[in-house]
């Protein structure tokens, strides 16, 4: 991958994009949204076409600037790049689906994009399932993403099946909304392949596009505005280590630096700022910041949903304050506590940081670089090193992105010291094709396109 070396290994990909995500907060346990005035006010910027992309158009420099670090955003990042890439299909006809399992209806009152959505329901755990046939198209070098809005979070997983003609599939799952109950809000997403057919799946000529609902309990689930989006030219992954822990600092930033790669730390500012025990100072994590980590928001660790509009919005801007005075470059980005957010929180949240967020698994949930929401995005749980390694293998096999989450090595959601050691290793024996980033190398693939 990389020849080992002290410095930062930064993102210099062969295309003109570079990269940002974000990731979902600390949980306890181990196992998403866009405005669109979603309640059906459609959106005010698209020209019916279904061809309207935001930010720059796919494949070409990214022309929306970096902006300076700030405690306010200068625009809502959710509004600013709702629809990126090119529609592939709609839910304007429902004539055009046809209903495999479950119940599938359309909604006038609760849509996306156009005049109505497709509302998917399911009972006592079985599954929605509907699908649509396309002109045969070559997917060879395309994702896909999919406009979502949910009232069950918290026990479905979104799976968009490609099929080709000869019977071949791959499915792109989103394996976690969230762990909470409360509607997110429409959000995209841009899932990343979860598992494939023993037949190799002919992607230069898929005929087929299916939507499953996976449901543990009853399901509703609304989609719309299925949109193809561009592949980098290899794939990438993030190594985030949540809460700034002294661990990183002395055991895994040494590995860090061997194998010349950077990670994205999510600091807790009462704890830093606390010199809590066991937590990096910010001394510290400005070394880190030096050797190229990025150093990002975690919010005050309180569950954001329990707290007040008034109270959210203080403490996101007391640690936003902090982020530009302390001078930690990754201000722009938040790692939400707990995994804890809905629509109320992503709105409030959108006027401090363009990114982050997340949904979390506990297995493989990959994501595409170009059609993600910016702060709804899916990270795994780095809790197994035989998990971690398929996110690897398919993040490069399939030219997408990986965020891989991590605490603390004497925590279950965590692994060993010497099997982050080996993970390290395995990435740099990936060559290249896979990349480590940060956060605004993603960031920076989303807004141009790629």
């Amino acid at each position: 991958m990389t020849e080992k070396s002290n410095g930062r290994r930064r993102f210099l990909a062969a295309s003109s994009a570079t990269a940002f995500a974000a990731v979902a907060g600390c949980m306890d346990q181990m196992n998403s949204a866009l405005p669109n005035g979603g309640d059906g006010n459609g959106d005010d910027d698209d020209d019916g076409n279904g061809e309207e992309t935001n930010g720059t158009e796919p494949g070409t420099e990214d022309d929306v600037e970096s902006p300076e670090l700030a405690v306010e955003t200068e625009y809502d990042s959710r509004e600013e790049f709702h629809q990126p890439g090119e529609q592939l299909v709609d839910f304007e006809a429902m004539d055009d689906w046809e209903v495999v399992d479950g119940t599938a209806e359309p909604d006038e009152g609760t849509y996306f994009d156009g005049s109505q959505s497709l509302r998917l329901t399911a009972e006592d755990g079985g599954n929605a399932v509907v699908e649509t046939e396309i002109e045969t198209t070559d997917m060879t070098d395309l994702d896909l993403s999919m406009a979502v809005r949910t009232s069950t979070p918290g026990n479905v997983a979104i799976d968009i099946q490609l099929l080709d003609l000869y019977g071949g599939y791959a499915s792109h799952q989103l394996r976690s909304v969230t762990y909470r109950t409360s509607d997110v809000g429409w959000f995209r997403t841009c899932p990343g392949l979860f598992e494939q057919s023993s037949t190799p799946l002919e992607r230069d000529a898929i005929d087929t596009v299916r939507i499953t609902v996976h449901n543990t309990g009853d399901a509703e689930v609304w989609v719309d505005d299925v949109r193809t989006h561009p592949k980098p030219e290899k794939g990438y992954v993030v190594l985030c280590w949540d809460d700034g822990f002294e661990d990183f600092y002395e055991t895994a930033s040494p590995m860090h630096d061997e194998y010349g790669v950077n990670a994205v730390q999510a600091a807790v500012r009462q704890w830093t700022r606390g010199q809590r025990d066991g937590i990096m100072t910010i001394d510290q994590l400005r070394e880190r910041q030096e050797a190229g980590d990025q150093i990002v928001a975690h919010g005050t660790h309180t569950e954001f949903t329990d707290l007040s509009d008034e109270n959210l919005e203080d403490r996101l801007r007391t640690d936003k304050n902090w982020a530009v005075n302390a001078e930690l470059e990754g201000g722009h980005y938040i790692v939400f506590p707990h995994n804890d957010f809905d629509d109320r929180v992503l709105d409030i949240v959108s006027n401090y940081y363009y990114a982050g967020g997340f949904n979390q698994a506990g297995d493989v949930n990959l994501t595409g670089v170009a059609g993600f929401d910016p702060l709804a995005m899916p990270r795994t749980i780095g809790h197994d090193l035989g998990i971690a390694k398929r996110c690897i293998d398919r993040a490069a096999a399939h030219r997408q992105c990986t965020i891989l989450n991590f605490h603390a090595f004497d925590q279950h959601n965590t692994v060993s010291e010497s099997e982050y050691e080996e993970l390290l290793e395995y990435i740099d024996g990936k060559g290249d094709d896979v990349e480590v980033i940060d956060f605004d190398d993603l960031w920076t693939m989303r807004r141009s396109g790629h």
